[in-house]
């Protein structure tokens, strides 16, 4: 009995110190273990949101193949260490794991040692985000903060503010222009 009672509290320990948030894990979606790992310097005040201007899904299969693709291209066309993006979220209202919380991403040039990058699957230059999609974002943000991943007073900005790109396309990034972290002027971010 005292085994299992010091196991469970082993594990109410991992989970308190990981933190899953609710996150499809890679192991859930199919996915590779990366090649190599840096790990990211926590907590970060920086939130990227990207998109990856592909189609849309709606369900757990058709996101999850979504997702292995952009893994495939990232690790085998791009030759990255693992799927670029910290998380990626899906119109079906789930967040898949990425390079996670813990591991330094690749989504954009020269603030990936800082920043997490969260990318939306679909084209937002034409897509509407769904709340389910939106709603899951936040959760994920709040969880971060609760769990020490991101500061209480971190950042939202659009991809486009700190590369040249479109990213997250227009009618994300509109929606993401009234939240309450959102960061106008980036220009104290700028390497």
């Amino acid at each position: 009995m005292k085994l299992l009672f010091k196991l469970f509290a082993l594990f109410c320990t991992l989970v308190a110190v990981n933190g899953d948030c609710g996150v499809v894990s890679k192991q859930q979606w199919d996915g590779l273990n990366p090649v190599h790992v840096e790990y990211l310097a926590r907590p970060v005040d920086l939130v990227i949101i990207q998109h990856t201007v592909t189609r849309t899904c709606s369900t757990d299969a058709s996101c999850a193949e979504i997702v292995r693709n952009i893994q495939e291209n990232h690790m085998d066309n791009l030759n990255m260490w693992d799927i670029g993006s910290s998380f990626i979220i899906g119109g079906n209202g789930k967040v898949y794991e990425g390079a996670g919380w813990l591991h330094v991403g690749a989504h954009t040039y020269g603030y990936n040692r800082k920043s997490y990058g969260i990318t939306f699957i679909g084209n937002y230059n034409n897509d509407t985000p769904t709340q389910a999609s939106l709603d899951a974002v936040k959760a994920l943000l709040r969880c971060g903060v609760e769990r020490g991943h991101l500061t209480a007073n971190y950042h939202v900005v659009g991809h486009r503010q700190l590369i040249a790109t479109q990213s997250p396309g227009r009618k994300l990034y509109n929606e993401i222009r009234r939240w309450p972290n959102w960061l106008e002027d980036v220009s104290s971010l700028k390497n």
